[in-house]
């Protein structure tokens, strides 16, 4: 059996107005659409390679959030940058990750 975590209040909303027939469809234009597609294209290119160093437990909780957000970890790692880059980065406490850091960096200090 699947267990599916529990909604936050935004989810709940959302699903609320699902359920309710609240949510309408909504079709872009074709420039629109155009406009979305190359806005896609050009926020995903990946046109250079870098290399970088990290702590052991650094990585391990990465890949922990990773597993958590179901993406690879590498992918996580260019989202958090480009949004940092971006302004748009908003730090969020996981509940995967919140307490591995300091067990993490016990085990890399061994």
């Amino acid at each position: 059996m699947i267990q599916m975590r529990k909604l936050d209040r935004y989810e709940r909303e959302i699903l609320g107005a699902y359920e309710k027939g609240a949510l309408v469809s909504v079709h872009p234009t074709k420039a629109q659409f155009a406009a979305f597609r190359d806005a896609a294209r050009g926020t995903f290119v990946k046109s250079r390679r870098v290399n970088i160093r990290l702590s052991a437990a650094d990585l391990m909780d990465i890949q922990a959030r990773a597993y958590e957000e179901g993406v690879p970890y590498q992918t996580l790692i260019a989202s958090v940058l480009h949004k940092y880059v971006s302004g748009r980065l908003h730090e969020k406490r996981s509940r995967l990750t919140a307490g591995s850091t300091a067990i993490a960096r016990k085990r890399a200090a061994r």
